[in-house]
């Protein structure tokens, strides 16, 4: 049997992507896998493969000391411009720019390197990182934690919150950041008077996080019909999908966003800001915009047609069905196969 030791400290902060990310993949290995592969979580000892989720610095001499002794794998979660949009770390220019020259470094020592977007396959090559073979396996969100409600218990939902029963719900998630098109997200709520607008999601990096003196006026005085629920425990997260009817996230830079699959796998129509990064992920199952008068638009249309809510529905429903446990399964057994025989 294979041995993976998953090395990893995302869940040191609440309620981010990366921890997310890092506990449905290894829950996947194991529950799919786990007649192939054993798979421990930051244990001691010998192991075939080491795979690395976060890029801490202990991590880094763990794989220098022990560079015959395990095929390494590297997560890319983000780059050093993904990185800066997000925080502001509180140290000089310098310092800041050696740390983004560690995090290259880092990826660079790996083996392999595992991104969740193809787009980033090509971003990690202009970055000049050429030694780790890359290979891109999407992110994957389980259907027996995220999925569809009926209208009764959408309704007992909203009553938990406190969010109008008779209004047409517009969801977004993720850390209060500048990158994740707050302000947008605001500026659509204040051209929509007939929806009402709900964002999940708090300052998961405190005072760091990038615009967060601006963010935090926005969410101490919102517009009337904006609620801002603060950071959510992982697991009460269907219930806030389900209490919605589209889910809208504005961002201008991001990978492969948890909250996206969260959504689809409960069957909400997703309403996204128009980047390339989403082309070859979601293909044409989500709904475009480019600023705050173009998601007004698309948020009326679905306000006004049952017809267009059911189509994008079943859009994202085709869209989940294409990163399932099976298929995603299947490709992490084919890429710890290939790591593997390098031994």
């Amino acid at each position: 049997m294979i041995t993976i030791n998953m090395r990893s400290s995302a869940n040191s902060v609440k309620s981010q992507g990366v921890g997310s990310c890092y506990d449905e993949q290894v829950r996947l290995v194991k529950e799919r896998l786990s007649h192939k592969y054993k798979v421990t979580e930051n244990a001691k000892g010998e192991f075939d493969i080491v795979h690395f989720h976060t890029v801490n610095l202990n991590y880094y001499f763990e794989k220098k000391i022990n560079e015959k002794k395990f095929v390494s794998v590297g997560y890319v979660h983000f780059l050093p411009d993904t990185l800066d949009d997000s925080l502001k770390l509180p140290v000089s220019w310098v310092s800041k720019k050696a740390f983004y020259k560690y995090v290259l470094a880092f990826y660079e020592s790996m083996d392999y390197l595992v991104t969740v977007n193809p787009a980033i396959v090509q971003k990690i090559k202009d970055y000049g990182i050429k030694n780790p073979k890359v290979y891109c396996i999407p992110n994957y969100v389980s259907d027996k934690n995220f999925f569809p409600k009926n209208e009764s218990e959408k309704l007992n939902i909203r009553e938990k919150y406190n969010i109008p029963a008779d209004k047409f719900v517009v969801l977004g998630a993720g850390q209060l950041q500048r990158r994740k098109g707050v302000q947008d997200f605001i500026e659509t709520a204040k051209m929509t008077p007939q929806a009402h607008f709900v964002w999940a999601g708090g300052f998961s990096f405190g005072k760091i996080t990038d615009g967060y003196e601006q963010l935090k006026k926005i969410t101490e005085n919102p517009p009337s019909n904006v609620t801002f629920l603060g950071i959510i425990e992982r697991e009460d997260m269907v219930d806030v999908y389900n209490m919605s009817d589209v889910f809208f996230l504005p961002s201008f830079d991001e990978l492969f966003p948890m909250a996206i699959l969260e959504a689809l796998c409960c069957k909400l129509p997703v309403l996204l800001r128009d980047i390339d990064v989403y082309k070859g992920i979601l293909k044409n199952c989500y709904i475009k915009g480019e600023n705050p008068a173009d998601f007004n638009d698309r948020i009326n249309k679905l306000i006004i047609s049952k017809d267009e809510r059911e189509f994008w529905c079943e859009k994202s429903w085709e869209c989940h069905e294409r990163y399932s446990a099976e298929e995603i399964s299947k490709q992490w057994d084919s890429f710890y196969t290939t790591a593997y025989n390098r031994l």
